[in-house]
């Protein structure tokens, strides 16, 4: 490996010995980058800020939380009220949740948009649905943490979607509960979990920049890079365009933690659970409901649960379901209006995630989710064959100077 041409002994001592700094430059600063990414690539790295705040949030307030069924609720109340800046440890982890979804969602549906998972990027895509699905449990578990109704029931509901599995499904949530009811055994094993899941995604996240490092990033175009004029060093152009964006989404972020801490939070979260009392609207949180209203679409229990997993599930094969040779869909007219679509659908199931089973819900719910599977299993692998594509640019570089001498002129 090149060492370091830092003038600095220290420096060159310790690289000698550990290169650290001669890695640190050769993968981040000096790394290649196409030279067309647009803001639309500040997100994994944004993502990944988001992923470090809320590991040092949650073991500060994991010094202070009691995961027991008759205290938890009355530790968290205490984080707020008496542990110095305890407050803001708490809405910091909260919000961050919802801020770390509506990033990876960003990201994701970035990534569908311009073919970041076509070949040869296949395993950075799965990397990447693997740590969207490990997010969901640990937010799952999290969400119990605080034992609310909200919480308590929502542990309840979707535990027991489980029990749908035939034969093996009770022994599978009397296992998960640690018992035969949400208890004091199963709020010490999400704690736990909990704790436990950030760390695997941190070496999931690890393995995601390996894969990337590999083939290098995707880019607007959608075209392979092929000359050293296509590229340019991380450091400082990328650099500073994520500490941009970066600098605004924490604008964003702390709008919510200072001035509306409560705005992705159920009212009825702020109730210390009762097994005794049903909240009348049981619902997920936010970033769920899309799924839920999936396994709601289906009227039979076990079926529900097999199309809201496929749902997510559906997501590694994604690669194999487009046919199409063109990555972006800046140059296939008729897919970007079916994403767009798909968009607004998955903005749509979300939306009937939180309305009641009942009338015309019903039916906008199934259409809805037909429209998702539909998406990828049907109009993906058909348009992908008989699309018409625009003309591909020569190269990246080519399509720089274009876009450079318009601007000029």
């Amino acid at each position: 490996m090149k060492r370091t041409q830092s003038n600095n002994r220290l420096i060159q001592w310790i690289d000698e010995r550990l290169p650290v700094f001669s890695y640190a430059d050769h993968n981040v600063l000096a790394y290649p980058t196409p030279k067309n990414l647009n803001y639309w690539w500040n997100y994994g790295s944004i993502a990944g800020i988001v992923l470090v705040i809320m590991i040092v949030t949650g073991i500060f307030l994991a010094m202070n939380y009691q995961p027991h069924t008759d205290v938890a609720f009355a530790s968290v109340e205490r984080i707020v009220r008496d542990v110095n800046y305890g407050w803001l440890l708490r809405y910091l982890h909260m919000n961050g949740a919802s801020m770390f979804f509506i990033v990876v969602y960003i990201h994701m549906f970035r990534g569908i948009y311009f073919g970041s998972y076509k070949a040869p990027r296949e395993i950075l895509w799965m990397v990447g649905v693997t740590i969207y699905v490990v997010m969901m449990a640990t937010a799952f578990m999290g969400y119990v943490l605080p034992w609310g109704q909200m919480s308590f029931w929502g542990a309840t509901v979707i535990t027991n979607l489980f029990s749908a599995i035939p034969i093996i499904g009770d022994y599978i949530v009397t296992w998960v509960w640690g018992g035969f009811s949400v208890d004091v055994p199963t709020i010490n094993r999400f704690f736990v979990w909990h704790y436990l899941l950030p760390a695997i995604i941190l070496g999931l996240v690890i393995v995601h920049l390996w894969a990337l490092h590999v083939h290098k990033s995707s880019n607007p175009l959608g075209i392979d890079i092929k000359t050293p004029q296509d590229m340019m060093p991380f450091h400082p152009y990328y650099t500073i365009k994520d500490l941009y964006g970066l600098g605004l989404f924490m604008i964003f972020f702390m709008y919510f933690v200072f001035f509306q801490p409560n705005f992705f939070g159920e009212a009825d979260n702020y109730i210390p659970a009762n097994p005794m009392v049903t909240p009348p609207h049981i619902v997920p949180e936010w970033y769920f409901l899309p799924f839920y209203a999936i396994l709601r679409a289906i009227p039979d229990k076990l079926g529900g649960v097999v199309v809201m997993f496929a749902g997510v599930l559906i997501l590694y094969v994604l690669p194999w379901l487009d046919t199409s040779k063109v990555r972006s869909a800046t140059f296939r007219p008729i897919y970007k209006q079916l994403f767009w679509l798909f968009v607004a659908n998955c903005l749509f199931l979300g939306w009937l995630g939180g309305k009641p089973t009942e009338g015309v819900y019903v039916i906008m719910t199934r259409l809805a989710t037909g429209y998702y599977f539909a998406f990828f299993l049907v109009l993906m692998p058909l348009v992908g064959r008989l699309e018409k594509t625009k003309p591909l640019p020569n190269s990246i570089y080519e399509e720089v100077a274009k876009k450079c001498r318009a601007k000029e002129d």
